[in-house]
């Protein structure tokens, strides 16, 4: 399907155009499109995982476009980048996410699996009060090795800078 037979599946593309137009951008078929792959998806996507999904609905749209409609969603509020140390963002959008969510992530096959417990935004509050702080957001990211991973005899390995001193 071409750019311009496209056909949203995303409920939430009107705010995304809302956004747009309030901040006087052009609202194009190419940033919907893209925006409509990062609303239909759970999953925390990269550009070339973008690319690809939009390849597969037949849309030739260039990094580039894909990297300033990312920029202009992130600013917008209504999708979240994170850098998980892949050497590359990843974004999920925020609609239907519980908020303070936490995330695993599997330092060998870059799995990335979310959780929330409420007893984590306890302590945030918690801490926030005790020094004044109005706390906005935060993030928690988990690294290490997935069960899979694990089941397949992936190891941990420290590397680094390590005191003799120091056991664990």
């Amino acid at each position: 399907m071409a750019a311009s037979e496209v056909v949203a599946t995303s409920p939430y593309l009107h705010l995304f155009r809302r956004y747009l137009r309030q901040h006087g951008l052009p609202v194009t078929l190419q940033r919907e499109v893209v925006a409509d792959v990062v609303f239909s998806s759970t999953e925390h996507l990269s550009v070339e995982e973008i690319e690809a999904e939009l390849k597969k609905r037949g849309e030739r749209i260039g990094k580039a476009t894909i990297y300033r409609t990312m920029e202009i969603l992130v600013r917008s509020g209504l999708v979240e980048d994170h850098d998980f140390g892949d050497g590359f963002k990843r974004y999920e959008h925020l609609f239907g996410h519980q908020r303070g969510h936490q995330h695993l992530v599997c330092t060998h096959c870059r799995n990335v699996v979310e959780f929330r417990r409420p007893e984590i935004q306890r302590i945030q509050d918690e801490v926030a009060r005790a020094h004044g702080f109005l706390p906005a957001r935060h993030r928690l990211e988990v690294y290490g090795l997935c069960p899979d991973c694990r089941a397949a005899g992936v190891e941990l390995k420290y590397e680094g800078v390590a005191c003799p001193a120091l056991t664990f």
